[in-house]
């Protein structure tokens, strides 16, 4: 078997007693990266878009609310396209360094040729997971500097609820009072516009989820036949979810990594969670994890909302 954090998270997720797993992570490989940016020119998914709306309106908002002796850290930075809105923002007034962080070097350097042309910015890459790189940015802040963490997009919907939490006390635990998070956040709209935004008519969003079996047979010599595989999404009514999730369309039984993994006809492997919020929701998680929600800045086309949280 091959020794790396993807083949033993694979095989454990694909071994899981009950429901298989895999962690949503590994969606985003070059393959599923280049996938994911087409999911977000599609008319069906509409998150993408109300961030940059909300950024390209408020960004000298948000930022005129923020020390001026200040760095940028971001979890999972992408191409940058969004992040540019308030980098722009911000060096406007006072050079800034960035740092977005990525454990795909594809993404970090897709980011680096997107805002590496505004003017007094410094630019550098951190290929790590979440709290390992913002742990390392901690540390590198110089004296006395704030820290702007930027978490867009919703991400921190692809936790399960009660998980969110302890993730963000942990970012809350690496920063120093005044420091602040802006935080990404889908909202709450009707269960079939929320479906339709993960499972669009062109099969897009298929794709990207069947790539993650496409990559497990490239890097781990699996031997998924993507034809016995379909896409599933489905709303969670309890916990206010979209669930992705690949069905196995016959029993089966699959050989990954050498491990034969057995599937029932109709059992799925879930591979992604997107938690949609309420705005008071926010406000208490916020409260819950040891920040102060200062500000909220509302998308008009489509329910979706950046939140500006202080360390207190």
């Amino acid at each position: 078997m091959i020794a790396t954090a993807l083949a033993s998270d694979v095989i454990a997720g694909l071994t899981k007693p009950g429901q298989k797993e895999l962690p949503s992570k590994y969606l985003y490989d070059t393959v599923g990266s280049r996938l994911f940016d087409a999911i977000t020119e599609l008319p069906e998914y509409g998150l993408t878009r109300a961030e940059e709306r909300i950024l390209t309106r408020h960004a000298r908002d948000i930022v005129k609310r923020l020390p001026e002796d200040l760095a940028v850290a971001e979890l999972g930075s992408g191409g940058g396209r969004k992040t540019r809105r308030i980098l722009e923002a911000l060096c406007t007034w006072h050079p800034h360094a960035y740092f977005p962080i990525e454990i795909s070097p594809t993404a970090l350097a897709m980011c680096e040729r997107e805002v590496r042309d505004i003017p007094s910015i410094s630019i550098v890459g951190v290929e790590h997971e979440y709290l390992d790189g913002l742990l390392e940015v901690a540390r590198m802040r110089a004296p006395r500097q704030h820290l702007l963490v930027l978490f867009l997009g919703s991400t921190i919907g692809n936790f399960d609820p009660p998980a969110a939490i302890p993730f963000l006390r942990k970012i809350r635990e690496m920063l120093l009072p005044g420091d602040s998070l802006l935080l990404g956040t889908d909202l709450e709209k009707p269960a079939p516009l929320m479906i339709a935004a993960y499972d669009d008519p062109l099969g897009v969003t298929a794709a990207f989820n069947l790539n993650l079996l496409a990559r497990i047979n490239r890097e781990l010599d699996g031997a998924f036949d993507l034809a016995r595989f379909g896409h599933l999404a489905r709303f969670n009514q309890a916990t206010f979810s979209i669930e992705m999730h690949l069905r196995s369309k016959c029993a089966q039984t699959v050989n990954v990594g050498g491990v034969a993994v057995a599937f029932r006809e109709g059992e799925t492997i879930w591979t992604e969670t997107s938690h949609k919020y309420s705005r008071q929701e926010i406000v208490e998680m916020a409260r819950a994890t040891g920040f102060r929600c200062e500000a909220q800045w509302l998308d008009d086309e489509w329910a979706f909302a950046d939140n500006l949280w202080i360390a207190g």
